[in-house]
């Protein structure tokens, strides 16, 4: 402790990261349980939740997965935090909607009218007519393609050219930006996709379907204190970057969240971070474990300082936007990386000594996920310089 305010070192990181994540010994129970450890499962690539699901829960399958998705309806897909896609527990549905999505809507549809109005094609309010006929559309056949949809409401193929002049540029039909906008104001969800497990090819549902009622609505300022609640609970100790960089908010929201939540400051070996009020006594040391977590995973992925769990091993594991590939952990820390090749062996590379029986672990691993991912061919929505080298 120092004057006053308890140490949480790098080795009781780890040992949090193990336990609350459900890595190693922890596994979670079933595919709800293991998304609720993590808060939230990034979703911009379909096939890493169900890698990240596979890893954190025992017995998990593709099928136990996609029935707590479709089936139960206990998780939902759907916009939020910095404008990603992330699959959610049902209860968090609103508190994210609330204190990530709602803001996300207002300014695309703002961007989308202004595109509509320059194109000469229509404004705001044609925008809104469109998305109002598209939901009674979708009402009527239960669930639809965006394709499905288009033929019932045909102003969805209506086409904007978009920079005109650009070697980029090209017309495109306004059905993303209807879906997208129903979506973000939470009238529409993505349902199960046509094709495999690893497919981004959406079916839409009425929000009905996951919340019979609609979806809850919440103040935003208790909304934006709920959600840094799941964050401290899942990540914490963490630092005010790392919360504004999950969440995307300005630097006056994480603070009157912070407060709202009463957090606790703790001293992270020099460093300023923060933990839920009585969230600071140690946490027993787990079991020695190895993991496989696919491109990004939530763990990588929930802070924004990462020098305690990466180490030197930035470069061949993140695009030059930020995202992770596919890594190999050990205790609590990133000792490698894996890829799928086009015959489905599981390659892995380690960037550091591990010792024989851990590296006998990560190649047993690799086979099973082999086993399990089966015909199912993943390749990373963003592809990172070790992930792309491993594949070929």
């Amino acid at each position: 402790m120092k004057g006053g305010v308890k140490r949480i070192g790098i080795q009781e990181r780890r040992a949090r990261l193990a336990v609350r994540h459900h890595l190693g010994a922890a596994a979670a129970a079933d595919p709800v349980e293991a998304v609720r450890g993590v808060a939230a499962l990034h979703s911009t690539d379909p096939a890493s939740v169900f890698l990240s699901v596979r890893a954190r829960a025992a017995g998990a399958t593709p099928d136990t997965i996609e029935r707590a998705l479709y089936d139960d309806r206990s998780l939902v897909r759907m916009l939020g935090m910095r404008r990603t896609m992330f699959v959610v527990p049902v209860e968090l549905a609103p508190v994210i909607q609330a204190g990530c999505t709602q803001a996300i809507a207002v300014t695309q549809r703002k961007r989308y009218s202004q595109l509509l109005e320059a194109a000469a094609v229509g404004d705001g309010a044609f925008l809104k007519e469109v998305e109002d006929a598209t939901a009674v559309a979708l009402a009527g056949l239960g669930e639809a393609t965006g394709a499905q949809l288009s033929a019932a409401e045909p102003r969805l193929r209506t086409q904007i050219e978009m920079a005109p002049g650009k070697s980029y540029g090209g017309k495109q039909n306004i059905t993303t930006w209807v879906l997208f906008m129903l979506a973000a104001d939470g009238r529409i969800v993505r349902g199960r996709p046509r094709g495999t497990w690893a497919s981004s090819q959406w079916t839409w549902s009425p929000v009905e379907t996951w919340f019979p009622a609609g979806l809850p609505e919440l103040p935003a300022e208790a909304a934006r204190a709920e959600l840094v609640r799941a964050w401290l609970a899942a990540f914490g100790p963490g630092t005010v970057a790392d919360l504004r960089w999950w969440t995307g908010w300005t630097a006056s929201h994480v603070k009157r969240a912070l407060a709202d939540v009463d957090a606790v400051e703790v001293d992270l070996d020099g460093g300023t971070g923060v933990v839920l009020p009585g969230d600071d006594e140690p946490t027993p040391e787990p079991e020695p474990w190895v993991a496989l977590l696919p491109a990004l995973d939530p763990t990588p992925m929930g802070w924004s300082e990462r020098s305690w769990y990466l180490g030197p091993h930035s470069a061949p594991l993140f695009d030059r936007s930020g995202n992770i590939g596919p890594t190999v952990w050990s205790d609590g820390r990133i000792v490698g990386g894996w890829a799928q090749r086009a015959d489905g062996e599981i390659a892995y590379r380690l960037l550091e000594d591990v010792g024989a029986e851990k590296e006998a672990a990560v190649a047993s691993m690799a086979g099973d996920l082999a086993q399990w991912i089966g015909p199912v061919r993943v390749t990373p929505r963003f592809r990172t310089p070790l992930e792309r080298d491993l594949a070929s």
